[in-house]
């Protein structure tokens, strides 16, 4: 079976996404979680801006790939609810792209520039070897935030629909 750059990021990017917000609802249901505060170590961003990071990622991903522009989102999100909304509003938008728009995404050039770094790539690797693993470890820490503050959260609850 031939390569689909479609399948390779968008299913798993919401399904990931919707992980996460479980993740979010069992947190805010815990109660005593300030997303704009918790954090795994005090040289790591707060839960909150796991949630940008992760929610832009996919976004970026998706739209990149499907030749569409990115949508802005403006990062001022803190409660639980609105976490969640931006998460919701995310996996809406990848639900919205036209899987025929990704053909030939796999070899398109995709180039992010950071202030301190410029990182290029095709767009096999920039899901594989970037937006996936990007993705991946900001949900991951999301949830390790969650648990370390006594969220009772089980591997079901990052993989989704995985049930004990």
């Amino acid at each position: 079976m031939a390569y689909d750059i479609y399948d390779a990021s968008i299913p798993p990017l919401i399904h990931m996404l919707g992980g996460l917000s479980t993740i979010l609802a069992k947190a805010a249901a815990h109660g005593g979680i300030d997303p704009a505060q918790a954090r795994l170590a005090p040289d790591m961003l707060p839960l909150k801006n796991q949630v940008y990071i992760a929610t832009d990622g996919a976004k970026g991903c998706g739209a990149r790939l499907a030749g569409v522009e990115i949508p802005k989102y403006e990062d001022t999100e803190t409660t639980f609810p609105e976490l969640k909304a931006r998460v919701a509003k995310t996996i809406a938008f990848l639900k919205s792209l036209d899987r025929g728009s990704f053909v030939g995404s796999e070899d398109k050039e995709i180039v992010l520039k950071f202030p301190n770094i410029t990182l290029e790539y095709n767009g096999r690797d920039y899901v594989g070897n970037f937006v996936l693993p990007n993705t991946y470890f900001h949900i991951t820490i999301a949830y390790g935030i969650a648990r370390n503050l006594g969220v009772a959260l089980a591997k079901g609850d990052y993989l989704g629909g995985l049930k004990e």
